[in-house]
């Protein structure tokens, strides 16, 4: 995300990432780019999931959507104000929740949770890493 971040101006952005649909198409494009392999069985065939862009191991049938074993894992704002929220954390580490709130409607403690989560990924991995694979198989 961090190579993203530095190549698009907010227009930019905001026009590549302008719905759900695109972001999770990034995120799986990103997520699976060296291929699928399933977490619970390993097998690397899949057919698609029941929501867009998840992906449904054809051995073991689980299903994992885009977004699982990422940043935004478990995310309660929809995906667009997400990638708002870290677009404009990475842009602006030092922004105040409040100002985020104010600018993308959202609750301020909605935005100082995400907000946190951004920087203690950034402060553990030295860069925002979307996908967190420490419970990879």
């Amino acid at each position: 995300m961090s190579i993203l971040i530095n190549n698009l101006d907010i227009s930019q952005f905001n026009d590549k990432f302008s719905d759900n649909d695109k972001c999770l198409k990034y995120l799986a494009e990103l997520k699976w780019q060296d291929g699928f392999k399933c977490r619970k069985c390993g097998h690397d065939n899949y057919c698609s999931g029941k929501s867009s862009y998840a992906r449904r191991c054809t051995r073991c049938k689980a299903e994992e959507s885009a977004t699982a074993h990422t940043i935004f894992h478990h995310c309660k704002i929809d995906i667009v104000g997400a990638f708002q929220i870290a677009y404009s954390v990475c842009k602006e580490p030092g922004i105040s929740t409040y100002e985020l709130s104010k600018n993308l409607e959202y609750r301020q403690m909605t935005c100082w949770k995400f907000k946190k989560k951004i920087i203690d990924c950034v402060e553990k991995e030295g860069e925002l890493k979307l996908f967190d694979f420490r419970n990879k198989n």
